[in-house]
C-alpha cells in the first residue's frame, strides 16, 4: 500500500464511538424532589431527625445518652453565660475605680469562664460520643444493604431500574457517616439559639424576631441548593452506575491480558474521560443557579441582619436599653447569630444528607418487597425425586418465555445431561429446578413439596451448584472449598473434596496449603490458573455431598486429564444424589442416564447417547458439527 493509499485509509477509519446515552429510567426514573414544595421539603427535618434517634439508639444506647446530656449541657452553659455576662457588665461598665468594678465583677466572671468551660468540655464528650455511634451506624447500614441484596429473588436483578437504585442506595451508606454529626451539631445549635434567643427576648423583644430574619434566606438558600445538588445526583446515577462498572472491569488484573493484548487501553481511556466529562458537564451547568441562590439569599440575608443592628444601636441611644445591657446584647446577638446560623447549615446538611438515605430506605424497602414470600414447608433432605409439571418461565421484558410448558422427572441415582444451543433456556431450567427462579406458571416439586411453597433456604441446603460463571472469591482455599460451612473441626472433608477433582498436588503447592489467601491482588496472596480454580469450585459443590448436583459446564476450562476426572469423580457419586451436567460438549454427555435437548425453551428430544445419534434430531446435528471442527 502507498502512502497516499495509507493516508486515504486512515482518513476513512471512523472515530471510536462515545460512550451511549445513559438514563435513569423505569418506574424509578422520576427525581421523587421534582414537584416536591418547599415547606414539604423543610417538613423532612423532624423525621429525619427521629429516624436518625431511632437508629443510634438501637446501635449505642448509652452514647446517645451522653450525646443528648452534652446538649443539654451546652445549651445550659450558653444561657448561664450570657445571663452572668450580663451581671457582668454592670459594674464593668459603670463608675468608681478600676479595681473595686473588677472586683464586683469577679463572681460573675467567675461563673462565665466556669460555663464556658462546661460548655467546652460538653462539646469534647459530644464528639466522643458521635465517634462511637457513626461507625457502627454506617456499618449497620452497609449491611443492611449488602444483606437486601443477597436476599432478594434471583429474578429482581432482571427488574427494570434495580441496578440504578441500587447505585443510588450505595450514595446513603456513605452519607450515613455524616448523619450523626449534622444531627449532632444541628441539635447543640438548637439549644444554643434557644438559650441565647431566650436571654436576647428578655433583653428586648424586638431583637430576636430580627435575627431570625436575618438568617432566614440562608436557611432557604441552604435547602434550595441541596434541591439543586440532588437533582444533578439523580441525573448522573446511570452514568456513575456504569462509569463504576467499566472502571472495575478495566483495572482488575485478571483482565488485564485482554485489555493490553486487543489494544483497548486507549478506547477505555477514550471513554472514560467522555463519561467522566459528560458527568462533570451536568454538574458543572448548576454551578450559575448555586450562584443565583446564595447571592440572592445572601443579600436579603444582609439586609435583614443590618436592621438587627441598626435597632440595637437604636434602643441604645434613645436609652431604651442601657449602656450595659446593649454590651450584653451584642454578645448575645453574636452568640444567636452564630447558633442561627450552625443550625442552618447542620439543618441544611441533614436535609442534604436525608435525600440520600431516603434513597436507601426506599431500596432496602424495595428489597424487602422482592425477598422470597414463599412458604414455610421443609424441603426433603434426601429428594428422591424431582418433578417438573408444564412449567413456564419468562424473564422481565422479554417477549418470549425461556423455559416453555416443560415437564420433566428427575429421580434419585440418575445422571441426566441438559444440550442445546445458547440461549435455548438450559440455566434457566437449572435455576427452576434448584428453586433460585419460581415458575411463572406449573409446578416444581421435590417429593410432595411445591418449591413455591418452600422454605428456600431448606431447598438449598440440599443443593450443590457448579455455575457457568462462578465466584474467585479472595478467601483461603479451605474456605473456598467449604465456603463458610465446615462440617467439622479437621480437613479430612475439606482434602476428600480437594482429592476428588485432582487438586491435591495443586494446593500442596501453594505458599501456605489450605490456609493460602487465593487472590493475587493482596499481600500474601497466590492465584490460580482457570482450570485449577474450576476443579476448585467443583470441590465446593463435592464437598456439600447435596441431594441434588447442578454442574453447568463444569469442565470449560480443563485440560482433558482434568475434565476426565471431574467426570469420573461425577460417576462415582450418582448413587446417592440427582445430578444434571450442562455441557455443550456432547461427548461429555456418554456418562449420562438420559440426555435432554432443548430448542427455543422446549424439551424436544430425550434418551440415552447411542439413541440420540442416530435419531437425525438436533443432538446428531450439533454432534457431528462438533467433530467437523
Amino acid at each position: 500500500m502507498t502512502g497516499s493509499d495509507s493516508a486515504a485509509a486512515n482518513a476513512a477509519t471512523p472515530p471510536p464511538p462515545p460512550p451511549a446515552e445513559i438514563t435513569f429510567e423505569g418506574h424509578f426514573g422520576k427525581n421523587p424532589l421534582g414537584e416536591v414544595s418547599f415547606t414539604a421539603l423543610c417538613s423532612r427535618l423532624p423525621s429525619v431527625l427521629g429516624q436518625t434517634s431511632r437508629m443510634a439508639w438501637r446501635i449505642d444506647r448509652a452514647a446517645v445518652i451522653l450525646l443528648l446530656a452534652c446538649q443539654v449541657l451546652t445549651g445550659v452553659a450558653a444561657a448561664v453565660l450570657l445571663a452572668f455576662t450580663a451581671r457582668a457588665m454592670h459594674p464593668l461598665l459603670g463608675g468608681g475605680e478600676v479595681s473595686a468594678r473588677l472586683h464586683a465583677a469577679f463572681p460573675a466572671l467567675l461563673v462565665v469562664g466556669i460555663a464556658a468551660a462546661a460548655g467546652r468540655i460538653a462539646g469534647a464528650f459530644a464528639s466522643y460520643a458521635d465517634a462511637r455511634i457513626t461507625p457502627t451506624l454506617t456499618t449497620a447500614a452497609d449491611t443492611a444493604l449488602v444483606e437486601a441484596v443477597c436476599r432478594v429473588e434471583a429474578s429482581a436483578y432482571s427488574k427494570d431500574g434495580f441496578a440504578d437504585r441500587q447505585e443510588a442506595a450505595e450514595m446513603g451508606v456513605v452519607r450515613t457517616t455524616m448523619m450523626v454529626k449534622d444531627a449532632q451539631r444541628f441539635t447543640a445549635a438548637l439549644v444554643r439559639m434557644v438559650a441565647a434567643g431566650g436571654v436576647l427576648t428578655l433583653m428586648h423583644p424586638l431583637m430576636l424576631p430580627l435575627l431570625l430574619l436575618a438568617v432566614l434566606p440562608a436557611g432557604i438558600g441552604a435547602v434550595l441548593s441541596a434541591k439543586v445538588d440532588y437533582e444533578t445526583h439523580y441525573a448522573n446515577v446511570a452514568d456513575r452506575n456504569v462509569r463504576g462498572m467499566m472502571r472495575w472491569w478495566a483495572t482488575m488484573s485478571k483482565y488485564g491480558d485482554e485489555v493490553r493484548a486487543n489494544g483497548m487501553t486507549d478506547y477505555l481511556l477514550f471513554w472514560y474521560r467522555t463519561l467522566s466529562d459528560r458527568i462533570d458537564r451536568r454538574t458543572l451547568t448548576i454551578a450559575p443557579r448555586m450562584l443565583r441562590i446564595v447571592l440572592a439569599t445572601s443579600a436579603l440575608g444582609g439586609l435583614f441582619l443590618l436592621c438587627t443592628w441598626a435597632t440595637l444601636a437604636w434602643l441604645a441611644m434613645t436609652g431604651r436599653v442601657g449602656i450595659a445591657i446593649a454590651a450584653t446584647a451584642v454578645v448575645a446577638v453574636q452568640t444567636t447569630l452564630a447558633a442561627l446560623s450552625q443550625l442552618v447549615i447542620n439543618g441544611a446538611a441533614m436535609f442534604h444528607t436525608s435525600l440520600y438515605l431516603a434513597d436507601m430506605r426506599s431500596f432496602l424497602d424495595l428489597a424487602e418487597q422482592l425477598a422470597p414470600t414463599r412458604g414455610a414447608l421443609t424441603a426433603p433432605g434426601s429428594v428422591e425425586e424431582i418433578r417438573l409439571d408444564e412449567v413456564v418461565y419468562q424473564y422481565p421484558g422479554k417477549e418470549a418465555p425461556a423455559v416453555d410448558h416443560v415437564s420433566l422427572t428427575l429421580r434419585r441415582g440418575e445422571i441426566v445431561a441438559i444440550v442445546g444451543e445458547n440461549g435455548s433456556g438450559k440455566s434457566t431450567l437449572t435455576r427452576l429446578i434448584t428453586g433460585i427462579f419460581l415458575a411463572d406458571k406449573g409446578r416444581v416439586t421435590w417429593g410432595d413439596v411445591d418449591l413455591a411453597d418452600a422454605d428456600p433456604d431448606s431447598v438449598w441446603a440440599g443443593t450443590g451448584l457448579v455455575p457457568q460463571i462462578f465466584a474467585q472469591w479472595p478467601l483461603r482455599a479451605r474456605e473456598n472449598v467449604t465456603l463458610g460451612q465446615p462440617r467439622t473441626f479437621d480437613d479430612g472433608p475439606v482434602w476428600d473434596a480437594v482429592d476428588a477433582v485432582g487438586m491435591r498436588a495443586a494446593i500442596d503447592d501453594l505458599p501456605k496449603g489450605l490456609d493460602t489467601l487465593l487472590a493475587r491482588e493482596l499481600y500474601g496472596g497466590s492465584e490460580l490458573s482457570g482450570g485449577q480454580w474450576q476443579r476448585l469450585v467443583c470441590s465446593r459443590a463435592l464437598y456439600r455431598r447435596p441431594s441434588l448436583l447442578i454442574l453447568d459446564e463444569p469442565t470449560s476450562q480443563m485440560d482433558a486429564r482434568g475434565e476426565h476426572g471431574i467426570l469420573e469423580a461425577i460417576k462415582a457419586i450418582s448413587a446417592d444424589r440427582i445430578t444434571v451436567v450442562v455441557t455443550h460438549q456432547l461427548e461429555n454427555t456418554r456418562l449420562a442416564d438420559r440426555i435432554i435437548v432443548m430448542e427455543e425453551g422446549r424439551i424436544t428430544e430425550q434418551g440415552r447417547y447411542e439413541d440420540l445419534v442416530h435419531a437425525g434430531g438436533l443432538f446428531a446435528e450439533l454432534l457431528a458439527l462438533s467433530k467437523d471442527r
